[in-house]
């Protein structure tokens, strides 16, 4: 029997309850119903993989191919506020609307016959995406992979280009024990004789013995492409290429450089079917955004809100944190994912926080505010740090504001969750409490 909702939130609760387990890393189920639905996309796809950097790498492509005047959808996942945010068509949230079509339309494809499929909320949603793009009239089409590569989702669809921006500790318990069993599920997403494109300056072999073994063309960091760069400026050199003089990413921090090399050599790669000029490029590096990732919110006092959720991501958000200058306290609104290597993420930044703020977030996968605060006593050692638990980011923030002077800086990190809550009615501008309000 099929069912039918009205409205986007219906349909995402019973996508939730309808498969025994969240993650089921497997293709044959989603292939099926794909077939089912004769999903086909008729223009480009650049298919996105890694531990960071996917979110970035993505949004720098969408913005330099905006600017060169293609028509793009660009998938991404986890969003931080509203599901809408995981489909951009042209540069632009999807519409409710269209997504509650398409869930009807995989429910129908779901449930043909005696044939009932089961599918994960990524499955399902997965699907209904691909199907509004395939109904849009478009260029290029940009895919995030949600979680690891071979066996995700989106790996369906055939690429043209591939990029594999890092290979990190995440998701072990999923993807594998060290970075070659990961390396080799992000290397999933790699085909024979087309472009990929790996930016991580030091890829597992793994990564590199799958290319060689497919047949893929490889393009590596270093090797077949490079960046130079000082302070005001930075080049990129690659195969048969060259730009001279761009101005640094709009998204801040070290690890952008790194982005934005992989995205212009997918870009060099591809130049016969998605020609870009190096206009487009500068004004696509200059022009695009992404909240939640090192986003810094003028104000008094800063906030900086990042969505940074493993070790390694962390360390990239110590190292930008340290760069910004000084400020007399830095607090933290902190709420993260029971599976992530705690002890590797607090280890890290807490040199660097005074006042630390735990909280509790909104799904069961979060580990508790209360067993944040112990595992930070456990490892703490200054003795003029705090720490307080909270019941949700909010409240974590409205705590932090009332004990920070002015010129100090609160910084929100651990999770999508924590920092989608911060943002849900759009960008906090804060203000401290002795500061005259206008």
């Amino acid at each position: 029997m099929t069912h039918t909702f009205q409205t986007l939130n219906d349909w995402l609760a019973y996508c939730e309850q309808l498969h025994p387990v969240a993650i089921d890393l497997t293709l044959e189920r989603v292939r099926t119903v794909s077939q089912r639905m004769a999903i086909t996309l008729k223009c480009p796809v650049i298919t996105v993989a890694g531990t960071n950097g996917k979110g970035s790498t993505c949004a720098m492509l969408e913005a330099i191919l905006l600017q060169a005047g293609y028509r793009t959808a660009v998938y991404t996942s986890p969003h931080l506020v509203h599901f809408e945010e995981r489909l951009r068509l042209n540069g632009t949230p999807v519409d409710a609307a269209s997504l509650i079509a398409a869930f009807a339309d995989v429910e129908r494809a779901r449930c043909q016959k005696d044939d009932v499929i089961s599918l994960t909320y990524f499955e399902f949603s997965t699907l209904a995406i691909l199907d509004v793009m395939r109904h849009q009239p478009l260029d290029v089409v940009i895919l995030e992979v949600g979680l690891g590569g071979r066996l995700d989702a989106v790996n369906i669809i055939e690429p043209d280009c591939a990029i594999i921006t890092s290979v990190d500790l995440d998701h072990m318990a999923l993807l594998g024990p060290d970075r070659e069993a990961i390396g080799y599920e992000k290397a999933g997403i790699m085909r024979t004789g087309k472009p990929v494109i790996v930016s991580d300056p030091m890829p597992p072999q793994s990564v590199l013995d799958r290319a060689l073994e497919v047949g893929a063309d490889l393009w590596r960091v270093g090797v077949d492409f490079n960046v130079s760069g000082d302070k005001q400026q930075w080049g990129w050199a690659g195969r048969g290429r060259r730009y001279a003089g761009l101005a640094y990413p709009s998204l801040r921090g070290a690890n952008q450089l790194v982005n934005a090399a992989g995205v212009l050599a997918a870009l060099t790669a591809l130049r016969e079917q998605l020609p870009v000029t190096a206009q487009a490029v500068r004004s696509g590096l200059l022009s695009v955004e992404l909240p939640g990732r090192f986003q810094i919110v003028p104000g008094q006092p800063t906030l900086v809100l990042d969505v940074a959720h493993n070790p390694h991501a962390v360390a990239a958000l110590t190292a930008n944190l340290d760069a910004m200058g000084f400020f007399p306290t830095t607090h933290a609104v902190f709420g993260a994912m029971a599976d992530k290597d705690l002890q590797a993420m607090l280890t890290r930044i807490n040199p660097i926080i005074d006042k630390w703020y735990f909280t509790d977030l909104s799904t069961p996968r979060a580990v508790s505010g209360a067993d944040l605060l112990q595992r930070w006593q456990a490892l703490n050692t200054r003795k003029d740090a705090t720490a307080t638990v909270h019941a949700d980011p909010e409240s974590a923030l409205q705590a932090a504001l009332v004990g920070a002077d002015p010129a100090d800086r609160i910084v929100v990190f651990g999770s999508f969750y924590t920092v989608g809550s911060v943002l849900k009615d759009g960008s906090p501008r804060l203000s401290a409490k002795h500061l005259p309000t206008s």
